[in-house]
Parts: C-alpha cells; sequence; structure tokens
C-alpha cells in the first residue's frame, strides 16, 4: 500500500520540471513529515528531506528581512505543532480552490519563484560594483521559501486574513505566474537587477 503525504495526498505522478531543481525536491511522502534535525550535521541533506517538511521548517522559523523580525516571527517562535497545522490548512485551502493535488501545484509554484541569479557586490580599486552570478539549485529552494513565507507573513499581519489563507494565496499566485505574489515578484526584481548589472 502506498504511503500518502499527511495520509490525504498522492505524490506519484508529481514531476519536477526544471532540469536544475530534479535532484533538490524530494518528494518522498511523509504521514508526518517532522525530521526534528536528526541530520542537521550532514552536509546538504536537507535536499533528502520532503520538500513540504521545508516548507513546514521554514514556516516555523522564517528568519528576519533587513534585520527586521517584528513582521515575520513575532508569533511564530518556533512552535512545530502549530507550523505544521498552519501548512495543512493552507494545503486544504489550495484543493478546494484548485480542484487539483496541492502538492503538485506547491512543487510547480516552488519551480516558477526560485530565481537563477542574484546579485553580489564586489570591490574593486576602492569601488563597488554589483555583480550578476548564478544561484546554486539548493539556494534556489531555500530563498523561494523564505519568500513564500515572509510574503504570507507580511499579509496577514494586522489584517483580517489567517496566515493559512495567506500562504494558500500565496502558493496559487506563484502557481499561476502572478505578480501577486511575493516570491515571483522578488524574484522578477532580482533577475531584472541581474540582467542590468552584466
Amino acid at each position: 500500500m502506498a504511503i500518502l503525504a499527511f495520509n490525504r495526498w498522492k505524490t506519484d505522478g508529481i514531476k519536477v520540471d526544471d532540469p536544475g531543481l530534479q535532484d533538490y525536491i524530494s518528494l518522498q511522502p511523509k504521514i508526518v513529515p517532522k525530521t526534528g534535525a536528526r541530520y542537521v550535521g550532514s552536509r546538504f541533506h536537507k535536499s533528502r528531506v520532503f520538500i513540504v517538511e521545508r516548507l513546514i521548517n521554514k514556516v516555523m522559523i522564517p528568519g528576519h528581512k533587513s534585520k527586521k523580525h517584528f513582521k515575520t516571527s513575532s508569533h511564530l517562535t518556533g512552535k512545530s505543532h502549530r507550523a505544521f497545522d498552519i501548512v495543512v490548512q493552507a494545503l486544504r485551502l489550495i484543493e478546494q480552490k484548485t480542484r487539483e493535488n496541492p502538492i503538485k501545484v506547491f512543487v510547480k509554484a516552488l519551480e516558477n519563484s526560485s530565481q537563477r541569479e542574484e546579485i553580489i557586490t564586489i570591490e574593486y580599486g576602492g569601488a563597488r560594483y554589483p555583480k550578476a552570478v548564478e544561484c546554486a539549485p539548493q539556494r534556489r529552494i531555500d530563498l523561494a521559501l523564505r519568500h513564500m513565507t515572509q510574503g504570507s507573513y507580511q499579509k496577514s499581519f494586522n489584517s483580517k486574513k489567517a496566515i493559512e489563507e495567506c500562504l494558500a494565496d500565496e502558493i496559487i499566485n506563484a502557481y499561476g505566474m502572478s505578480q501577486a505574489s511575493s516570491a515571483i515578484a522578488k524574484k522578477f526584481e532580482v533577475e531584472r537587477q541581474a540582467d542590468a548589472s552584466r
């Protein structure tokens, strides 16, 4: 008998179209995806962790935005069960709104919102210049997950919309390549800057 993700959704048949990300998005389903930092000392092991678990971890600790924590993670400081509930509820909302497998929608949204380039600053003769560099595949996924969760928290902060609804909307917008998604908007902005600094 096949294992279903959260004992509800199938993952077989979901394909990652981006060849650069195929080895870095794990679709090995788990009923309760919680590794609990078991492999924290093993380098690059997170690429073998079920991709929805990585979303749960990012929802749990979304990190800061320009050294400001107050809008991103003030109300969610490492409570894994709360993060688990948020993600499951968001997946259910995606299923209701799109009538598709929500894990397939999430994987496609992740592919769409993962940037291919980023900007670094190089110093040459006392002056600083921006330089476009290619983004490593694992970092592409890390950044896409971060922008999705931080964008959701920004939209739910001080508004009547719950974080579950904001996260579901963010994933659906990224799935449709809509600029309403924070992750897609950030990707376009960074790639436009990278083009300008060639």
